[in-house]
């Protein structure tokens, strides 16, 4: 019997389930990506994890205002995604104090597994994206890329 470890990142705006359509994108290793057109899935069948990221522009921001693969080291983005997805989940905890429309749902990120470089790269992103557009703070500095 397989243990599964799924992260999966769901952010929904009613925008973005009403404009998303369907684009493959085939990869050379075990990873696949699927974007539409603002949804970011990763799926790796070794490591058994899932990461969707849906959320109206992050897919336009990502190509345009992050920072290149490899800037960072994979340990800068492990520190960094433990903490902000550390308060993401406190947050998730207290809907009477922050919108629940911003934090749907809990992340389960395990910071004792090896993800990988995509993965870290994709959350990190997609926590300074979350951050810089819906004003929010989770954690320290948030670059405004």
């Amino acid at each position: 019997m397989k243990k599964s470890v799924y992260i999966l990142l769901i952010i929904l705006t009613g925008v973005a389930c009403s404009t998303a359509s369907k684009k493959n994108i085939a990869s050379s290793d075990n990873t696949s990506k699927t974007p539409l057109s603002d949804t970011i899935r990763i799926a790796n069948d070794s490591l058994e994890y899932e990461v969707i990221i849906i959320d109206n522009g992050f897919n336009f921001w990502l190509a345009s205002q992050a920072y290149p693969r490899n800037y960072y080291s994979q340990s800068y983005l492990e520190i960094k995604n433990q903490l902000y997805v550390t308060e993401w989940n406190n947050r998730v905890l207290q809907p009477q104090r922050y919108n629940p429309n911003l934090y749907e749902m809990r992340i389960d990120y395990d910071p004792n597994i090896n993800y990988g470089y995509e993965v870290n790269y994709l959350i990190y992103n997609y926590m300074i994206y979350f951050q810089n557009t819906y004003k929010q703070k989770l954690a320290g500095y948030v670059p405004s890329r």
